[in-house]
């Protein structure tokens, strides 16, 4: 049945993205459904879907009206085009995703597109990745105006924000059904979008194009990706020229998240020894094993040590005992989360993206709660897309406490891929910014004093990564 519907989330504001926990959410919701993570093959979640499939909509004239004039409050010295709207994907359910660009104010003719994706399954990439950790602004403590961010990445590339699947941020679907979705679904509805936005914006047709993205985007990046892939090699409509993926802190395999994470845990000294050897006695987080009774109280002991950090940047203080005397060591606000949801919902910003007015949330608690499919792991999809020639970088921000830098070292060696290039520590402005290790068709980066989101926390530090992945480099040893 179709109707006019959408959906609203019933959690604090002080919760809002970045406190809040989608993906433990979905994984909760999944068990107590009586639903388990099994691998899922490339066919299961994907089903037969070809170009023949992918509906194609009239763009003639959109581009234009999807123009932005100015956003409420933004900077005097703005250089850039901006754009936003929607794409329709699925006309019969009345489905479309909301999309927002940021030019580069230098070479926007010639730089790369770079398609973000961001964490969940459920949250918004607009409201987290584009306003508070990578895009050309920031929102202030009021509310209402912008600061510049000199370090956003379209500095070097026109930067495209997708908030997928529908239900999230501003895209939408009239169909309520719709919202019962998961990562299959999400990869279809994702390359629509990219098929009908190349038709209207015709000139990134030809331009390199890059996937990026954090948390269960480790999920979303590489199977768009791989999706991309197969299609372009039967497609009659554009050829899309994917040259590399770049995934931070991200969920790919539920083993390695749950023993790096409790690993890590225990070398931050957030939990005793007591409660990580229980785990380590009791619970078997492999694929097909069971969860045992012990194996949940232990579980539950640790989550319930880090109730009162914000172990998405463990070295963070909460937003509710924040003070700008004692900032934080990165110098990010946490409380910015509630200064975006506060922009957002101001009608005449909602207007001037083009938006449908909406109560906007960062994170839709009824799309997590009820995603369908998950696999176990995506590491032999991964694997595939390293054998396709085209780049791979995983990045860290190491004072991440959900997907630490241990799970990504762990899943990296679940890959059995051999070392080109040996461990070094990388430079930024004469200091340490992190450690590198160049593998066979993969790169392994971390940012040193970087959390889950880690534009957020080191600015100049993600940006120079960013821009030595862009440039086929290794971030420099000097």
């Amino acid at each position: 049945m179709k109707i006019a519907f959408r959906l609203s989330l019933h959690f604090s504001l002080l919760v809002f993205a970045y406190g809040y926990d989608p993906l433990e959410n979905a994984v909760k919701s999944k068990r107590s459904r009586g639903s388990v993570l099994n691998h899922v093959s490339n066919e299961d979640y994907l089903g037969e879907y070809s170009t023949s499939q992918v509906y194609m909509g009239p763009q003639e004239g959109l581009k234009h009206a999807d123009k932005i004039s100015s956003l409420p409050g933004q900077p005097a010295e703005t250089d850039f085009d901006q754009y936003s709207g929607y794409v329709t994907v699925d006309p019969d359910h009345g489905r479309a995703l909301f999309y927002y660009l940021a030019e580069s104010p230098i070479n926007s003719s010639t730089n790369p597109l770079v398609l973000w994706l961001t964490r969940g399954p459920g949250c918004s990439s607009f409201g987290g990745g584009a306003m508070l950790e990578l895009g050309p602004f920031r929102v202030n403590a009021d509310n209402t105006t912008l600061s510049h961010n000199k370090y956003a990445w379209n500095n070097v590339a026109n930067v495209l924000f997708l908030e997928s699947p529908a239900g999230v941020g501003f895209s939408y679907s009239n169909t309520s059904s719709d919202y019962v979705t998961g990562d299959g679904q999400t990869a279809r509805d994702s390359y629509t979008f990219l098929i009908n936005w190349l038709e209207r914006f015709p000139e990134y047709k030809t331009r390199d194009f890059y996937i990026t993205g954090e948390s269960y985007a480790g999920h979303y990046v590489p199977q768009l990706a791989q999706l991309i892939l197969q299609n372009n090699k039967i497609t009659n409509q554009t050829v899309i020229n994917l040259e590399g993926i770049a995934i931070g802190n991200p969920y790919v395999d539920n083993e390695t998240g749950n023993t790096g994470m409790f690993d890590y845990f225990w070398t931050h000294a957030i939990i005793s020894d007591e409660i990580h050897e229980g785990i380590i006695s009791n619970c078997n987080f492999s694929e097909g094993a069971t969860i045992t009774d012990a194996c949940n109280d232990y579980q539950n002991q640790a989550l319930a040590a880090k109730s009162n950090i914000y172990f998405f940047d463990i070295y963070t203080p909460l937003c509710s005992t924040f003070s700008t005397n004692t900032p934080s060591i990165s110098g990010f606000d946490p409380c910015s989360e509630n200064y975006v949801l506060g922009y957002m919902n101001n009608p005449i910003v909602q207007r001037s993206l083009h938006a449908k007015p909406v109560q906007w949330k960062a994170c839709n608690d009824f799309i997590s709660t009820h995603w369908k499919d998950m696999p176990f792991t995506v590491l032999p999809v991964i694997q595939e897309l390293m054998a396709s020639e085209i780049r791979v970088l995983i990045y860290s921000g190491d004072t991440d406490g959900r997907i630490p830098v241990t799970s990504s070292r762990y899943s990296i060696n679940k890959l059995r891929t051999s070392v080109k290039i040996p461990w070094y520590p990388w430079m930024y402005q004469g200091e340490v910014g992190g450690c590198v290790v160049g593998y066979e068709n993969l790169t392994f980066v971390t940012i040193r004093g970087a959390g889950h989101f880690v534009p957020s926390y080191q600015l100049g530090r993600a940006l120079a990564v960013f821009t030595s992945f862009l440039e086929g480099k290794l971030p420099a040893n000097h």
